[in-house]
């Protein structure tokens, strides 16, 4: 009675192994069946398959798990529970409205979630409570419109690149990014981000990159105080310009770290230009400034005299690629701004339009290296002025590419007077015969 007690417990053992075996060859089996190149491979592509599920048999072996494109909407608890050894899990564009909480506890190695353009209405910190090797968050493209009332990163203590908002997303708090120190790269959809309490973003110690989305100039200004001492390089985009009158670096924490100021599809207004010069020179660590696809409505009438008043220009380049000035055959020659560009290094004005710089101006850019006007209106007639006896007399670049010169010998003259010059990009003109000598 004993030996057919344990031949039958020996019996069940083997048939329980026989049916976990056989469960786990059919979950791969189904696997297979949904995303073909999950066989055999460290990498399953299951995008744009039409899922509506994620698929059951995935195992420990599988480091990458793409189901980006589907029709997903829920995921559960025990749908990644397998997938110990996840490096990179790829959700984005699918319908995904509700994530269980416990949903990525088994995922401690992860080190990229890309939840974008779903239809996460709200965020959880307990979905990011064990990813404590995640360097990549993507959550920007759901329909939240706040991050809660508490921080949902402060686990993620290796976390490098965070990228957030939408199109509803309206209001950020103090507390939001407790937890976070150091960011290579932080990226905010705010175009209708409309509560900013003041010190919310001033907890992050160091943000090499930061791109935020803005419309409204009392956020965009309470947002600039938060970061000087901590952003290297603040790309802003989508703004309207009407500066308020109120400085930019009242109640800031010192010193200042920024050293690079983009705009990118901006807004700028004439009469509010004076005062963005004035209120930027405050910052004195800013070394570079970027305008890029922008707009300038007006003439350049800009009130030099309080510009020239507020101080040291400390920005050394600058760079202006593509911005549109609708009137530009009337914009004004900036005389009075000579007091500004002098310690301007570097100056980038491509795509813009420009057909010439007065000589009184240019004869005052005495440190600049570096000049590029290339994709311009520069024509022969115009070249005699912007290059003029004693204008940019310490250039050692300068690109012409892409103008409307068509005389060689004649660009060749005025170029001559440049004594320092080593580098220059004539092609892609309209110049006719190459003459011998």
């Amino acid at each position: 009675q004993t030996k057919y007690k344990l031949r039958n417990t020996h019996t069940w053992r083997m048939w329980a192994i026989y049916m976990v075996l056989a469960a786990n060859v059919s979950a791969e089996q189904a696997l297979k069946q949904a995303c073909p190149s999950c066989d055999d491979t460290q990498l399953c592509n299951c995008s744009s398959m039409g899922l509506d599920f994620i698929p059951p048999g995935l195992t420990g072996k599988i480091t990458t798990l793409n189901l980006s494109h589907n029709r997903i909407k829920h995921i559960r608890s025990q749908d990644l529970q397998q997938a110990v050894n996840l490096r990179a899990l790829l959700l984005q564009s699918n319908k995904i409205s509700s994530i269980d909480e416990d949903s990525f506890r088994s995922l401690g190695k992860l080190e990229l979630l890309d939840l974008s353009n779903n239809s996460l209405a709200h965020l959880s910190p307990a979905w990011f409570g064990h990813l404590f090797l995640l360097q990549h968050l993507h959550l920007q493209g759901n329909s939240y419109r706040d991050l809660g009332e508490s921080s949902l990163f402060s686990s993620l203590r290796n976390l490098s690149s965070l990228h957030l908002g939408n199109s509803q997303f309206s209001t950020v708090r103090q507390g939001n990014f407790e937890g976070i120190e150091l960011l290579d790269k932080l990226w905010i959809d705010g175009g209708n981000l409309s509560q900013y309490e003041p010190g919310s973003l001033k907890s992050i110690k160091k943000i090499n990159h930061m791109i935020i989305s803005l419309r409204r100039i009392n956020v965009f200004s309470a947002i600039v105080r938060d970061l000087l001492h901590s952003v290297i390089w603040l790309e802003v985009r989508k703004i309207k310009l009407e500066v308020e009158n109120k400085s930019l670096v009242q109640n800031s924490t010192l010193p200042f770290r920024i050293q690079k100021l983009t705009f990118k599809d901006a807004l700028f207004i004439d009469e509010y230009i004076s005062q963005v010069i004035v209120l930027l020179k405050e910052i004195i660590s800013l070394q570079e400034f970027e305008a890029i696809d922008c707009v300038l409505e007006g003439k350049g009438i800009w009130d030099t005299k309080k510009i020239a008043s507020s101080g040291q220009n400390f920005v050394e380049t600058i760079k202006v690629i593509n911005v549109m000035i609708m009137n530009f055959h009337l914009f004004m020659d900036l005389n009075g701004m000579e007091s500004q560009i002098n310690n301007v290094k570097s100056l980038t004005i491509v795509s813009s339009r420009v057909f010439m710089v007065s000589c009184k101006l240019a004869k005052h850019f005495s440190s600049l290296l570096y000049l590029d006007f290339h994709d311009n209106l520069i024509a022969n007639n115009r070249l005699n002025e912007t290059i003029c006896e004693n204008a940019w007399p310490s250039l050692q670049t300068l690109n012409l590419s892409q103008n409307s010169l068509k005389s060689l010998k004649q660009t060749a003259d005025f170029i001559t007077r440049l004594p320092k010059l080593i580098n220059l990009d004539i092609s892609e003109n309209n110049f006719g015969e190459i003459p011998d000598v």
